[in-house]
């Protein structure tokens, strides 16, 4: 009887992992190539508002504006605009240098975090389509040209650009980030040509302001909106031309923080939003939304479900080796091997050294562990609504997330 539910319990969290990593890339992809959704561009020319969000950024504004202005788009159709939220650095004052060159500057007072202070200033945004973007990305000349032509489809709500992470020093985390980032880019331009894309990148992406919509404080906005703009019956689509450039985080707990944060949000998002996963109403948008995000967060589940069952065939397979002719025993030291390899991988990073073939079980087990603390937190009630650049001592700049606690 235990061998029984060990198998099954075995079997379906295996056939559960496939699906997740194998399964529901090949399902979109398929989908993409035999019921695609084209994109109707056309030359497209409105008033763009260029949105920054930023806290404390003092150290990073100054060149965030002059590679923003340097945006090839008409002036008079261009508007720079700066949320800052009650920052108390110099980020304010460094804003209003800019303010002879068409830059404005919107102060929310009262530090309510990113989410609320971007509501706001699409309040005030002039532009017809607003482009969201983080102040430390940078942005090609090109941006808008390669975004615009696609909000020419009526039926088109939202644009993401490609964000492309970079790390000079190659660390090993920065090598697991951008490895994780090219299966995810894969997804995206699938997800994008057969329904809609379900998240976009926060550093680009470009709303039409009509169909923004104020979101609550702990929101994560860039996954969210994606929702927000499929229910009013538009899509997002994904625009690989559109490229910014961003540094990756280079060490395990600024890495980790930062998925905590995102995957707890997420969570929240995805709680509050449930309904759009109900396939009679959202047809394959549910499907991508289940698959991508709940069944992704749930792999930390499946790999102990495994783990635990697979211990226990191993042990009936040494024992009485008759039981089974399935080779459960090597998987299993395949697995132990796994999570061995992962703990190399940090034990080299606290090592300064580079973690080699160690760095891909590093930073899998990193972002699974991540899940689980944001699963953890999110049922805790924790919510995050507000965020504190933090510096290194040779100035490398990482964004890490602080929370309000609600009961």
């Amino acid at each position: 009887m235990v061998n029984i539910i060990a198998q099954t319990i075995f079997w379906f969290s295996v056939a559960a992992l496939v699906y997740v990593y194998v399964g529901y890339p090949v399902l979109v992809y398929l989908v993409s190539l035999v019921f695609p959704k084209a994109v109707k561009r056309a030359a497209c020319e409105p008033p763009v508002t260029v949105l920054i969000t930023a806290y404390n950024e003092e150290k990073a504004i100054r060149e965030k504006l002059e590679n923003t202005l340097a945006i090839d788009y008409p002036k008079d159709k261009l508007e720079i605009l700066v949320a800052s939220d009650g920052s108390t650095d110099r980020t304010d004052e460094i804003v209003k240098e800019f303010a002879a060159r068409g830059v404005r500057l919107f102060r929310q007072e009262g530090r309510v975090g990113k989410t609320v202070t971007q509501n706001n200033a699409v309040e005030r945004a002039t532009g017809e389509i607003v482009l969201f973007s983080d102040a430390t990305t940078d942005y090609r000349p090109d941006v808008l040209r390669a975004m615009l032509p696609n909000f020419a489809d009526e039926a088109v709500g939202c644009v993401a650009g490609k964000l492309v992470y970079v790390d000079a020093s190659a660390s090993n985390v920065g090598k697991g980030a951008q490895k994780y980032w090219n299966y995810e880019t894969f997804l995206k331009e699938s997800e994008s040509r057969a329904c809609s894309l379900i998240g976009a990148s926060g550093c680009l992406y470009a709303v039409r302001k009509s169909a923004y919509r104020p979101m609550y404080p702990e929101a994560c906005s860039d996954f969210l909106i994606c929702t927000l703009v499929y229910e009013q019956g538009l899509r997002s689509v994904y625009e690989p031309a559109a490229v910014c450039t961003e540094d990756t985080n280079r060490q395990t707990d600024k890495e980790m923080k930062m998925r905590v944060r995102v995957i707890s949000q997420t969570f929240t998002d995805l709680w509050r939003n449930r309904r759009m996963m109900n396939p009679l109403r959202s047809g394959f948008y549910a499907v991508e939304l289940f698959s991508h995000k709940v069944l992704r967060y749930a792999v930390p589940l499946f790999l102990f479900l495994i783990f635990v069952a697979n211990a226990v065939l191993a042990a009936e397979s040494l024992l009485a080796p008759v039981v089974s002719y399935f080779p459960y025993v090597e998987i299993f030291l395949v697995q132990t091997a796994l999570y061995l390899f992962a703990f190399l991988g940090w034990t080299f990073e606290k090592m300064g050294a580079k973690a080699g073939l160690f760095t891909i079980p590093h930073y899998f087990v990193l972002a699974n562990l991540a899940s689980v603390f944001g699963f953890y937190k999110f049922l805790r009630g924790e919510r995050y609504a507000t965020w504190e650049p933090i510096r290194e001592k040779n100035e490398e700049r990482e964004t890490v997330s602080t929370f309000n606690q609600t009961v």
